[in-house]
């Protein structure tokens, strides 16, 4: 037996350091979801080990000497991290400049970066040392204090915070959870101390009154621990099924300077000096490409922008699943800067691997940008996917509409009269959504002159004055900024999803020189992708005159075979405060009980929720029914959101009002937002629809306050939340013009979609509903 102490000494010390550590590491498995491979983990179980191990180790040495012994580890530990990930990206430059950069830019990196994120040195800092600190304290807490609970709280925190990290961009952390909860429980067991009862001393009367009064504080402990797991636990489990905040919403993602907001209006510079060298190009595969700049797919009537969204990204870019007929070509070219200047980086669409510079990258364009900025010399390797589109598909693709592009169909008011009867021309005289593309691509190439003095400008005067301009007063003549501008509007006009590109048309080697860049428009075809198109004339033709071919007046309109999409508003007036004080419910008495402590509390309760569900009431009140027609509809739009966000759906404030719509019905389970209007409603909605901007929307909101018995709910409720979205875009873009009937409308359909989204409920959060203080305290 005294051969066996020792080992069971040390059996006894093993399990709370082999929890600590556990529970660090399923902090990293955890965050580990958002990254590229399982790299993190294995550096995050190092970090929990080495942190824990020192601990044991210097248990002899005083107190205040182990903090300073672990840091010094926990830096040569992730040193070392740091090196291998750098080596594993590729990164350049020296160890102390990559240091000193994740140093820097570790937390921001971290939530810009794209997922899956690749560990790099400023990705897997903050993890790092995150772990390192976590096992540190937790060690010294439960194995020199004794503290074993309390050592657990660091390990909690960092698996709350990769939580909270991860956010939406993953499955819900059960697994991990549930196993840090038994981890934590082991050790506990493990540690819990055996002797003798203390109660064996005492005689025996004493000894049966004290353990009397024991059962009785653990049976009212036991009914306390099950009344709050009765209360709690539905709104605790129902928070698995809430979506959870994005942290990354908060930290803004590396922006284009600019320069580089609108690189179309660089072509008329490029084109005057021809000669200057941009950068230098070495094609390893493939050639003869498009070397991409910049996509632009926002025009409000004086400007192209890129209007793209860059997350740093590591070496692997996200796949983007090619078109289903489309032929890919893999292109791999080496790239080194000279004059180019700027952040955007030309590679050729679209990259999948980059090294030799740290990039941010946006999937929706396919686009690169160094958030440091291009400087001569920099020379980075982009691997391509080039897609060559079925040409045979071309002619009978059709092209997509809804919300999904209505960026890239949207015409902004105030499109000169003659652009609109040029595009109404081309588009009668050819039906199918490629035949008038091409039509719009022949006509400009017909009748207007290349030249590279053309002044810059693309705003509907100028692409007017371009198109219609007299020719012997410099009208009909630009640079390719005039060309694809053009076409882009026109085609817009003629119900095509169109954007601008920006890019180069470079060689398979050799220099690429200011002379070679031009701009080119590209249309959107379902099933075949973006196809670009150039308007640009041959060298050697003769444009004819425009005054040949266009007629003056156009013999019918032209057709609407593409809806245009609803502009989400730039302004909505701020809802009313709430009002003073609440209802005459929280003046609520109760006889006085002998439990007077409990009574007393019960009625501080019931008092709170019942001033709580007044102010509520309040400010409902206030919103829906007091103030200007415009205030009352922003209103009614405010008691949508905050239904959506006391649901567990909040909708990010960029949305516009369509796409909160969008979201608004998919809240509702058993909706049926494509379900018919009745009859009536149908009949009458396009004549009201043409006399007001407002009419249809009072006319589908009445229809649906008025449906039978029979009518679905949900559907309703779907129905009241496009028509609401509909005044909200009036009152943003028609300030004044709502009425005090159209108001009303808005509260109606504000109050029947809420009713609706609270009926869907579970009784519990229905219960919860009318008292929860969010929408007194949320900003607005």
């Amino acid at each position: 037996m005294g051969r066996g102490a020792p080992v069971v000494r040390l059996l006894r010390a093993v399990p709370v350091p082999a929890a600590l550590v556990g529970m660090v590491v399923l902090a990293g498995v955890t965050l580990d979801r958002v990254y590229a491979g399982s790299l993190l983990t294995a550096l995050v179980a190092g970090a929990a080990l080495g942190s824990v191990l020192v601990s044991v180790a210097s248990r002899r040495l005083p107190s205040w000497l182990v903090a300073p012994v672990s840091v010094l580890v926990m830096f040569g530990w992730t040193a070392w991290c740091l090196r291998l990930t750098a080596d594993r990206a590729g990164l350049p430059g020296g160890f102390a400049q990559v240091a000193a950069d994740a140093a820097g830019n570790g937390i921001p990196r971290l939530l810009t970066a794209m997922i899956p994120v690749e560990p790099t040195p400023d990705t897997v800092l903050v993890p790092l040392v995150g772990a390192w600190l976590a096992g540190l304290a937790g060690a010294e807490v439960a194995l020199r204090a004794g503290r074993v609970l309390l050592g657990y709280l660091p390990p909690v925190l960092l698996h709350v915070g990769a939580v909270y990290v991860v956010g939406p961009n993953a499955e819900p952390a059960i697994g991990p959870t549930v196993a840090l909860v038994v981890l934590a429980g082991l050790g506990l067991a493990a540690s819990a101390r055996r002797g003798d009862d203390p109660l064996d001393a005492l005689a025996p009367a004493v000894r049966s009154r004290v353990r009397a009064r024991l059962a009785v504080a653990s049976a009212a402990g036991t009914a306390v621990v099950v009344a709050a797991a009765t209360l709690l636990g539905p709104a605790v489990a129902a928070l698995v099924e809430v979506r959870p905040v994005d942290p990354r919403r908060y930290v803004e993602p590396p922006q284009v300077e600019t320069l580089d907001e609108n690189p179309l209006i660089r072509i008329s510079g490029w084109a005057l000096r021809p000669d200057q060298q941009l950068f230098q190009v070495r094609t390893e595969a493939g050639g003869g490409n498009r070397i991409r700049l910049a996509v632009l797919s926002d025009y409000d009537g004086v400007t192209w922008r890129v209007g793209a969204t860059y997350r740093n990204a590591g070496r692997i870019l996200p796949t983007v699943e090619p078109a289903t007929h489309a032929t890919v070509e893999t292109v791999r070219q080496e790239i080194t800067v000279d004059e180019l200047s700027g952040r955007l980086l030309p590679a050729v669409a679209t990259p999948r691997e980059v090294t030799g510079a740290r990039v941010a990258y946006d999937p929706g364009t396919g686009t690169l940008i160094r958030p440091d900025g291009l400087s001569p010399g920099l020379r980075y390797t982009v691997i391509s996917a080039r897609e060559r589109p079925d040409a045979n598909l071309l002619a009978t693709a059709n092209t997509p509409a809804g919300d999904e592009v209505a960026r890239v169909l949207h015409v902004p008011d105030g499109a000169p009269d003659q652009l609109r009867r040029l595009a109404a021309q081309l588009a009668e005289e050819n039906g199918a959504p490629y035949a008038r593309a091409a039509a719009i691509e022949q006509w400009l190439a017909e009748h207007y002159r290349l030249v590279a003095d053309a002044p810059s400008g693309h705003a509907y005067p100028n692409l007017a004055f371009f198109l219609f301009g007299p020719r012997n007063g410099g009208g009909q003549r630009g640079t390719s900024e005039q060309f694809a501008a053009s076409f882009a509007v026109l085609g817009r006009l003629a119900g095509l999803p169109t954007r601008v590109v920006v890019g180069f048309a470079a060689p398979g080697d050799g220099p690429v020189r200011a002379g070679d860049a031009y701009a080119w428009p590209e249309v959107l075809f379902d099933g075949v992708g973006w196809v670009p198109f150039d308007p640009l004339p041959r060298p050697d033709d003769e444009p004819r005159p425009v005054e040949e071919d266009f007629r003056p007046q156009p013999e019918k309109p032209p057709p609407s075979e593409q809806p245009e999409p609803t502009v989400e508003p730039t302004a909505s007036a701020a809802p009313p405060a709430a009002a003073e004080g609440g209802d005459d419910q929280a003046g609520l008495s109760t006889p006085v009980l002998a439990a007077g402590a409990a009574a007393g509390l019960l009625l501080l309760v019931v008092a709170a929720l019942a001033t709580l569900a007044g102010l509520r009431r309040a400010l409902t009140r206030n919103r829906l029914h007091r103030g200007p027609a415009d205030q009352r509809v922003a209103g009614a739009w405010r008691e949508l959101t905050d239904a959506l966000r006391l649901a567990g759906r909040p909708v990010p404030a960029d949305l516009s009002a369509t796409e909160v719509a969008a979201a608004a019905r998919r809240a509702l389970p058993a909706a049926s937002p494509t379900a018919p209007l009745p009859a009536a409603a149908s009949q009458a909605a396009p004549s009201q629809a043409a006399s007001s901007p407002g009419a249809a929307s009072q006319v589908a909101v009445s229809q649906g306050a008025g449906a039978g018995p029979a009518e679905d709910r949900s559907v309703a409720a779907c129905r009241a939340v496009d028509d609401l979205a509909r005044l909200v875009n009036q009152v943003g873009f028609a300030p004044g013009q709502v009425t005090d009937a159209q108001a009303d409308i808005a509260a109606d359909a504000a109050t029947r979609y809420t009713g609706a989204l609270r009926a869907a409920r579970s009784r519990w959060r229905r219960l919860l509903w009318s008292v929860h203080p969010g929408p007194l305290r949320w900003r607005r």
